[in-house]
């Protein structure tokens, strides 16, 4: 799992895409691709940016629903959470306990 999540957020591109979805989540395709164009001034087509959100979801990053036609996308940051947890949430000694 955690593999998927460092690879996800290796690209500059799906970093941007969650910085969106932090922002505002709940956003249609239509709506990010509008995003990243209008404010960040990214020219990528409809499908790139839905391959970048199928890597997103697949780290467990972006979930999706559907209402009526539209598909939605939000940001879940419950992955972050595991990964902080697992090397900052515990009481480990600071670097000046360290020392001898």
């Amino acid at each position: 799992m955690a593999d998927d999540l460092f690879k996800a957020l290796a690209d500059p591109t799906r970093r941007t895409i969650l910085d969106e979805l932090t922002e505002r989540s709940g956003q249609t395709l239509f709506e990010i691709c509008s995003r990243l164009s209008m404010r960040h001034g990214l020219g990528i087509s409809r499908q790139a940016v839905s391959q970048h959100l199928a890597v997103l979801e697949a780290a467990g990053l972006v979930e999706t629903r559907r209402e009526g036609r539209y598909k939605f996308h939000d940001l879940n940051t419950a992955p972050l959470r595991h990964i902080t947890e697992r090397w900052l949430g515990r009481e480990a000694p600071g670097p000046e306990e360290n020392t001898p």
